[in-house]
């Protein structure tokens, strides 16, 4: 696995080739592009394990919907208004995201506190084995210096799925 301590410097060393690669992939939606992924990011997470890392929750914070903000403030045993006072802020998408990084419901062990009720864009990440792939380009290119898995797997698409 690679190291999430270097993966910003490996990250940037490849970045202006995979945002090619992946600017192409979007243009071009080969017709294999989700059976691929799908197999990369099941392989990936074969030997990948994320409490390995957490980089994820350390340095990037979901988006949290109004369905999430009520989900996890009932289990918090919170009021909504008052869950969103303690730990959410809204960013200049006018977005409703966290207040503060590593995630506050990141645990010393890499476990979320909240796991069970996590938010959407938690439960989705790092999006690769969602259909229509090439959708996500963008997100993926931005991922790859954020998760060793995402690396990993553009690294490995390039190769399955030269363009």
């Amino acid at each position: 696995m690679i190291d999430s301590q270097k993966l910003p410097e490996k990250a940037a060393k490849v970045a202006q080739e995979n945002a090619k690669y992946l600017k192409r992939l979007k243009s071009r939606k080969p017709k294999k592009l989700d059976a691929v992924m799908t197999k990369l990011h099941n392989e990936t997470f074969q030997k990948i394990d994320c409490l390995d890392c957490a980089n994820c929750c350390q340095t990037t914070g979901p988006l949290f919907l109004s369905s999430d903000i009520k989900r996890i403030s009932k289990r918090l045993k919170m009021k909504p208004a008052q869950f969103e006072a303690t730990y959410l802020q809204i960013d200049e998408d006018n977005d409703k995201v966290l207040q503060q990084l590593p995630c506050p419901f990141l645990g010393g062990d890499n476990h979320c506190s909240i796991y069970e009720d996590r938010p959407k864009a938690c439960r989705e990440f790092p999006h690769t084995d969602r259909p229509k792939f090439h959708q996500i380009t963008a997100i993926t290119a931005k991922n790859v210096a954020v998760c060793p898995a995402v690396f990993t797997m553009v690294e490995r698409l390039k190769s399955e799925l030269p363009l």
